[in-house]
């Protein structure tokens, strides 16, 4: 009865918030509004810029959508048929880094096929309202019946490889099979290819795509704006959410080490340290059931540079964390129960911060300095 009724004040919430609805907020660094952009979303997923300011926001029913002037498209032709089922569905969205003259325009999804449903990645070329010359660039290898942990977020280097964080498919185990797509980080080449200096390129002693390995639901990752490394933020169970920065060929211990614990409360492994698995940068107990990330680089927030920005599925906020010398030395929670589970987070072109919240009634909600 309670799950029921906090899903029904959310849900009366949500609703009143109406086109241009704001709120303002004193942080400890900056005051802000928070301004709704539009409620018609039905659970988006993730969102990225062009370069005239469109947005193209994913919903994981399988459609994307553009978001410009105020106004919500009708959803694009030519977009993959996906498996939208559990946690499954059309996930992110992310574009090339040379769009301007090419098009390209990546999509994370769940695809059913012979064994259950496994993560996949196509590229496509984006003509007006309509994706055409769809290529599939990525397939985990082994599918799996369950509707669990995809993970799914892409974020391109500045070399221009790009990285697919991958969820172990409920199934922890598969996180340490260096021969299984399930619990890894995957960086492969715009078109699919292997790049040649990646850990386990000669596939001797693991899939010559993967990057790192031991992960549980990686739903975040953001290249940082002055060293260009890769962050990430992933699921623990109970207990235990953790933010990375994945390097090549090492492995961050899921299920062998956990800050977690089972949800039936029991120990997971054989504890949080073992010799040759890495220690999260940071973690979070209890869990805050973290999503998408962005490390801030923008003009319009001077006092929030480098910060990392966490959407939290649970305490419905926006967690902002300040680190140095790799490590985070301080967190603050913003917007908690004000609009819903916070599913995605992005830096904007104009420099202000932009959030998606995942409930039925998905918001697009634009922070930015009073």
């Amino acid at each position: 009865m309670r799950a029921i009724f906090w899903v029904l004040v959310t849900f009366l919430l949500v609703s009143l918030y109406t086109l241009g609805f704001a709120t303002e907020v004193e942080s400890e660094k900056q005051s802000f509004k928070a301004e709704v952009l539009t409620n018609k979303l039905d659970t988006p997923w993730g969102m990225t810029f062009l370069p005239d300011e469109t947005m193209l926001i994913t919903e994981r029913d399988g459609t994307l959508r553009k978001f410009n002037d105020g106004k919500l498209s009708s959803p694009l032709k030519g977009v993959p048929k996906v498996w939208a089922n559990g946690q499954g569905g059309l996930l992110d969205v992310e574009i090339d880094p040379n769009f301007a003259s090419n098009q390209f325009v990546y999509l994370s999804y769940s695809e059913a096929g012979n064994g259950g449903v496994g993560l996949a990645v196509s590229r496509s070329k984006l003509d007006g309202n309509r994706l055409k010359d769809t290529k599939v660039i990525f397939r985990q290898n082994k599918k799996s019946r369950r509707g669990l942990h995809f993970g799914s977020r892409l974020t391109f280097a500045d070399d221009g490889t790009l990285f697919i964080t991958g969820g172990d498919r409920g199934n922890g185990p598969r996180s340490q099979d260096p021969f299984d797509h399930a619990g890894k980080i995957v960086r492969i080449n715009s078109d699919g290819t292997i790049p040649q200096d990646n850990p386990f390129a000669d596939g001797k002693n693991a899939l010559p795509e993967i990057w790192s390995l031991g992960h549980r639901n990686a739903q975040g990752a953001s290249q940082h704006p002055q060293t260009g490394a890769l962050w990430t933020v992933e699921h623990g169970a109970r207990g235990g959410d953790e933010i990375n920065q994945p390097q090549a060929g090492k492995n961050y211990g899921w299920p062998t080490i956990s800050y977690g614990r089972k949800y039936s409360g029991g120990k997971i492994g054989i504890g949080t340290a073992k010799a040759g698995l890495e220690q999260p940068v940071y973690f979070w107990d209890p869990s805050i059931a973290p999503s998408g990330m962005t490390i801030y680089d923008g003009d319009l927030f001077k006092n929030w540079q480098s910060n990392i920005f966490v959407g939290a599925l649970k305490f419905q906020m926006l967690v902002r964390l300040e680190f140095e010398g790799g490590k985070i030395v301080h967190e603050e929670r913003l917007l908690e129960d004000k609009f819903g589970r916070v599913r995605d987070v992005t830096t904007g072109p104009d420099g202000a911060i932009y959030l998606l919240t995942n409930d039925g009634e998905g918001l697009l909600v634009r922070l930015s300095p009073t």
